[in-house]
């Protein structure tokens, strides 16, 4: 049996770090402001716009799915980053309580 509770501190701080680094590139500067290039890039093949209308389409789609997919993980970094201080906090807190009275 353990004598303690073991919070992976570090590995929540890592965790929290590469999802800052996702929602950086789900934000303005990151694929956000690439989605143009795509339909940019097909143009008309043949004179045929087919092609350029479905990736247009598929970028709409994708545009809505990045931003719930970037409003959740906002969500899970700051839960995340919640935890981790509350037990910084509670250890520190205990801690203090075992230190010897002055």
């Amino acid at each position: 049996m353990a004598d303690g509770v073991d919070i992976p501190l570090r590995s929540m701080k890592e965790l929290s770090n590469a999802l800052g680094e996702i929602l950086t590139e789900f934000g303005e500067q990151g694929a956000g402001a690439r989605t143009g290039g795509l339909v940019e890039a097909i143009d008309h093949p043949l004179g045929d716009s087919r092609l350029a209308r479905a990736a247009d389409e598929f970028e709409s789609a994708w545009d809505d799915k990045r931003e719930t997919l970037r409003r959740d993980l906002e969500e899970m970094k700051k839960r995340l980053d919640d935890a981790g201080d509350g037990w910084r906090d509670a250890d520190l807190e205990l801690a203090r309580s075992l230190e010897p009275e002055k």
